[in-house]
């Protein structure tokens, strides 16, 4: 219990440290929190807009699929125009048969009884079977009743595609998470550093006036006093560097945030000294990760595509109907009749879609997509522990320079001092104050990279919202 005690003491001031307060905002520019800047980035980004979209399309696909089972019911109207009349006579009714030719003579012998010649009966007995111009119009409908399971396969094709891309969208939002704070925090950390130069330059220009009072009475060499002032020109040009990557990293933000006004990060990098354990992260990750969910998806869709391949051996059973709303008044429309009602069976013995091979492949799909899972999962665990490691170090690097900062900030006004008093170079105090800084701009990075760090742990175990728990209750 003591040594929670002192851990929690240590950490307590190593905040303290580090705190500073909110950076303002100047007129014309926008002062905003991480919160309402992750806020604006997941309603208006286009990556996450575009999966979103990707996201309804696959929702759209997967209500078509539903319809597959529904009967297709069409209206058709036609309208044909003919070289010629359709008709039939006796002699084509004769010639059609076998014995056609034994009957004319009967067929003459009839004609004349009634005074009539071949030519004139024949004639007369001819029927019109279709006018020349045809018109029609029909209701006709089909329903599958059994397709060998290929309808409820690319239905559950379909569902495994709209998981997908509910997933990829988890992925996007993942990584627009991490960019979001990479870029936002990196413009925090831009600003602690220019604002650490500009105290090196403040520095520096004390000592320099010094070293120039200081020669002027006589009391060091002038090679004092131009190393004073080379140290004091070259923490000029390094706070000016400084102000120009701050500004590049504000305009980054702003870009980000799509806002027509300069961006300023008000929130603080934050630090705690210790973390969850890694197994928390691991099984988190591994249960919830979009990367996976993505395989199994993919593994879903492969397995439907398999049945789809396999339902090609079954036969296929549908009901059919047919109801004649509108024929010609001439006999074919007479002879058809008004309405036909039936199920038709259709059993495959030989086609030339491949359905051997493509079934094949299916099945070698599915077993390369668990090859897949199985190394992501490896991968994931690399990489999530590796990342608490990276968190580790950079808690444990902030608190080892504690003592350093401590230290530089002692040096300093000693070696001012001393060097006031004839006791120090020119080159010790430049050295001290450079030291100081550079224990800042170290302790910043790491607290810097902590935060990164602990972005992608969340964003990787699906907990980006507890981020801001963090934020709040460590803030330094």
């Amino acid at each position: 219990m003591k040594k929670l005690l002192r851990i929690l003491s240590i950490c307590l001031l190593l905040a303290g440290m580090l705190n500073h307060q909110p950076f303002p905002a100047s007129a014309g520019e926008t002062a905003i929190g991480f919160a309402e800047a992750w806020q604006k980035i997941a309603k208006e980004n286009d990556t996450l807009a575009a999966a979103r979209e990707n996201l309804d399309q696959a929702r759209h696909k997967k209500d078509a699929a539903q319809d597959l089972y529904m009967p297709e019911i069409a209206v058709s109207a036609n309208y044909m125009r003919l070289n010629d009349e359709v008709t039939l006579s006796p002699n084509d009714i004769l010639e059609s048969m076998p014995a056609g030719n034994r009957l004319a003579p009967l067929l003459e012998g009839m004609g004349r009884s009634y005074g009539l010649s071949g030519s004139a009966l024949n004639e007369a007995f001819t029927s019109t079977i279709a006018e020349r111009n045809n018109r029609s119009s029909r209701v006709s409908g089909s329903w599958p009743i059994y397709a060998g399971g290929r309808i409820d396969a690319a239905q559950d094709i379909a569902a495994g595609q709209e998981k997908e891309a509910g997933e990829k969208l988890n992925m996007s939002r993942q990584e627009q998470f991490e960019n979001a704070t990479r870029q936002y925090f990196g413009a925090v950390l831009a600003r602690l550093v220019a604002n650490t130069k500009g105290e090196l330059e403040h520095g520096l220009k004390q000592h320099f006036d010094h070293a120039l009072l200081l020669e002027q009475q006589g009391q060091i060499a002038k090679v004092e006093r131009i190393q004073a002032e080379a140290a004091y020109d070259k923490a000029k040009v390094e706070h000016r560097k400084a102000r120009r990557d701050l500004e590049i990293a504000v305009i980054a933000l702003t870009r980000l945030l799509k806002s027509s006004e300069p961006v300023i990060p008000t929130d603080a990098l934050f630090v705690q000294c210790t973390l969850p354990p890694l197994a928390t992260f691991l099984e988190q990750t591994l249960s919830d990760s979009p990367g996976l969910a993505v395989l199994k998806a993919k593994q879903h869709q492969a397995a439907g595509l398999a049945t789809v391949e396999e339902g090609k051996y079954y036969p296929t059973v549908a009901l059919f109907g047919n109801y004649s709303l509108y024929e010609e008044d001439d006999l074919a429309g007479k002879i058809l009749p008004d309405w036909v009602v039936g199920i038709g069976l259709k059993i495959p013995i030989l086609e030339r879609s491949g359905r051997s091979g493509n079934l094949k492949a299916a099945k070698s799909a599915i077993r390369q997509l668990e090859h897949l899972q199985s190394q992501a999962e490896s991968d994931l665990a690399v990489l999530v522990e590796k990342t608490y490691r990276q968190a580790e170090q950079a808690v444990e690097e902030y608190q080892g320079l504690g003592s350093s900062l401590t230290l530089a900030e002692e040096t300093v006004s000693l070696r001012s001092k001393s060097f006031q008093q004839g006791l120090a170079t020119s080159l010790d105090v430049v050295d001290a104050e450079t030291f100081l800084a550079g224990i800042k701009i170290q302790r910043a990075a790491s607290v810097y990279r902590y935060v990164i760090a602990l972005a992608k742990l969340l964003a990787l175990s699906g907990q980006m919202e507890t981020f801001f728990s963090y934020q709040l209750s460590q803030a330094l």
